[in-house]
């Protein structure tokens, strides 16, 4: 069973919800979501909750979680502004489905407030 190491950058509600799930699967896209977006790396993911989740949410956290790669080959990995800026766009209605494919937990790696600290999570 092979998996793809993704990563997700999220606020405070979203991983509140994540945490109701037992840091199992991803809450459902809002009306004005059509898309969720993993990324394919830490530092892009920390990019955007450092410097996006914090000023919309007050807080950003980086998770981690593996995914079955035989459902991501439906999906090809979107450039974002450059290489080293990729994700998946996954449409909201396959949302479940991608939760499905989650391998273990969904693990927060970093966390990010409103002073900048970063505390750091393994």
């Amino acid at each position: 069973m092979e998996t793809v190491t993704l990563w997700r950058p999220v606020g405070p509600i979203e991983l509140d919800l994540i945490k109701q799930s037992g840091m199992r699967t991803f809450p459902p896209r809002l009306p004005d979501q059509p898309i969720f977006y993993p990324v394919l790396s830490e530092d892009y993911a920390i990019r955007i909750a450092r410097d996006w989740n914090i000023s919309r949410d007050g807080a950003g956290y980086v998770t981690r979680f593996e995914v079955l790669s035989t459902f991501l080959a439906a999906y090809a990995p979107q450039a974002a502004g450059g290489q080293a800026l990729r994700e998946y766009w996954i449409p909201a209605e396959d949302l479940e489905n991608f939760n499905a494919a989650i391998v273990g937990e969904i693990v927060v790696t970093k966390a990010f407030e409103q002073d900048q600290n970063v505390v750091e999570h393994h």
